[in-house]
């Protein structure tokens, strides 16, 4: 195998983007607001604690949000922070019009919103459109029978099995495990659930909830933000019925000896279908409604994990246009300690290859769903790939801590809460778990990293964070901090900006752009 490690070498000439004027020498191309963005993710529950409960909170990101400008992000992107009873940690949503106490009030989100104004921070908010906490209000209604909410959910009578036995109306397999079929006592029938059984999936072929969630978003966009990151697209629709059944999924092949995961379909009935990218266009007019009445432009970001081909068809077309930026996992999903700077380089060109033109590039090396940087790649190539995300060209997206450097934390068993890995079993659970990559920031060396004041927090703080922090490394003139600040202040130089992009690899490792 080839040896993992490689270099990056810029070549910066003129912006092929500028022009020329006889008095004022070259003129800049002027960007939108998010064209060139660097966009931050707080995963809220872990960033600041400012009452003392263990818990980010709202008050906690505002207080500390100075941070952030200093730098160098443009937009930040809030995990979710609705009411939910946090079996999914707000990924589970029972009101998505209300606040979730532990995090604050409406009062506490709107002077967030006020801060991030008045410093020049573009804020996003996660919408979550695929389901809804089962202790919703609409799925109580729906489950009751009640109009107009009955059919708000995915629910079907099931089929009888040879032995005349009730069963599910499918083979489909949730994400979390196990059938993703749940019975309802109460409506005898089964919900659909792609995820948890308590995140019954909301039905889509249903106009009033298209309508629904519409207004969710106009409540928000009312409120102030700068667009939304849409969670878990590939699992928005599902196939329909033909002749009152669902059509089973074939075997895929991957796993054999375990049918409960997962990958044991190939999930041809339950991801990725045709009707979802016609509803991420309806969803890009409704935040062109607001665009519209002010001339600021308001952005969609989309979740997927799924086929290149597939991603970037969020993009949609000219005259349907879709999300403004769907995540590129190119990286975080194909990089690891042993690639070359060949694979980094062709896992860039696949990206700008297919996605389509006029569009804009980016770049996602972490998420709250995988392994931090920093621990999948190599703690000394930490500062090679945020050299990567701040030098190509588009749009770059951090998770909240990689700009230090944090690492995964091992967390035993026993304290594991993550569902995706409680729904295993001991031997298995750190495959699954993402508790690691979610533990509190680490702000300083003082007790819980600065984090808290509370005596146990919500999930430990990270074994190193005395030797690694923002306090600390602010210090440095040469951390992972200080290297961070100055790639983001370079990247707004123009010349970065405009310039004709080439890349090139010599010798499969010394990689030139």
């Amino acid at each position: 195998m080839v040896g993992a490690s490689f270099l990056i070498v810029l070549w910066l000439g003129f912006a092929a983007g500028a022009h020329q004027d006889g008095s004022e020498g070259f003129k800049a191309k002027k960007f939108d607001w998010w064209e060139r963005g660097n966009f931050y993710q707080i995963y809220p529950r872990s960033f600041k604690d400012s009452d003392g409960d263990g818990i980010g909170d709202l008050k906690g990101i505002t207080d500390t949000i100075d941070y952030l400008k200093y730098i160098g992000i443009d937009g930040v992107w809030l995990s979710p922070i609705f009411k939910s009873p946090m079996n999914d940690f707000g990924y589970d949503i029972s009101d998505f019009y209300s606040i979730q106490q532990e995090y604050g009030t409406m009062e506490d989100f709107e002077e967030l919103a006020a801060k991030c104004q008045s410093i020049g921070l573009k804020l996003i908010l996660d919408f979550v459109p695929n389901h809804s906490s089962d202790e919703h209000e609409f799925f109580r209604k729906s489950e009751d029978g009640v109009e107009p909410y009955k059919d708000y959910y995915i629910w079907h009578s099931g089929v009888l099995d040879a032995n005349g036995t009730r069963v599910p109306p499918s083979n489909w397999i949730s994400v979390f495990r196990g059938s993703a079929w749940q019975w309802s006592e109460k409506r005898q029938q089964y919900y659909l659930h792609q995820f948890q059984k308590k995140q019954p999936d909301l039905n889509y072929r249903n106009p009033a909830v298209v309508e629904e969630m519409k207004n969710v978003m106009r409540f928000w966009l009312n409120k102030g933000i700068a667009g939304f990151r849409i969670d878990a697209l590939p699992y928005l629709f599902e196939s329909d019925e033909i002749d009152g059944r669902y059509r089973d999924e074939p075997e895929s092949g991957l796993v054999r000896d375990d049918p409960e995961n997962p990958a044991y379909l190939e999930h041809t009935e339950t991801k990725d279908q045709p009707e979802t990218y016609d509803m991420v266009r309806q969803w890009r007019q409704v935040v062109d409604e607001y665009t519209a009445r002010d001339n600021f432009t308001r952005i969609i970001l989309t979740e997927a994990y799924t086929s290149l081909e597939n991603t970037t068809r969020f993009y949609g077309t000219r005259a349907a246009p879709g999300a403004q930026i769907p995540f590129n996992f190119q990286l975080i999903s194909y990089l690891t300690k042993q690639s070359t700077g060949q694979d980094f380089a062709e896992l860039v060109q696949s990206w700008l290859t297919a996605m389509p033109k006029r569009s804009i590039a980016n770049w996602v090396l972490g998420n709250h769903d995988n392994s931090r940087i920093a621990s999948r790649l190599g703690l000394p190539r930490a500062d090679l790939y945020n050299i990567a995300l701040q030098t190509l060209p588009g749009i770059a997206v951090t998770y909240y801590g990689e700009e230090i450097a944090m690492v995964d934390q091992w967390i035993s068993w026993k304290n594991t809460i993550d569902p995706a890995a409680c729904n295993t079993d001991e031997a298995t659970y750190t495959q699954y778990s993402r508790d690691p990559v979610r533990t509190p920031f680490q702000w300083s060396n003082a007790t819980n990293a600065g984090f808290s004041n509370a005596t146990k927090t919500w999930l430990p703080v990270a074994d190193g964070y005395k030797e690694l922090n923002v306090q600390q490394q602010l210090l440095d003139p040469r951390s992972h901090l200080k290297t961070f600040i100055q790639l983001t202040h370079y990247r707004k130089r123009s010349l970065l900006a405009e310039g004709d992009f080439e890349l090139h690899v010599v010798d499969g490792q010394l990689v030139l752009y």
